[in-house]
């Protein structure tokens, strides 16, 4: 895996309205409506499938 991201200080990503109420679903559920949280641990979870699909 390229780690060359890893000294980035910011990104930058558009997402559509379907994963933005994803998001806040989450963020509601899960993190008491902290939607930073919960694109924090959207981005975990599949960043761990990714490297698992990788393997």
């Amino acid at each position: 895996m390229d780690e060359a991201y890893l000294d980035l200080e910011a990104v930058e990503i558009e997402l559509d309205e379907a994963v933005l109420e994803a998001v806040d679903e989450k963020a509601f559920a899960d993190h008491r409506d902290n939607r930073d949280a919960a694109i924090r641990d959207l981005l975990d979870e599949w960043l761990k499938t990714r490297d698992a699909a990788d393997d």
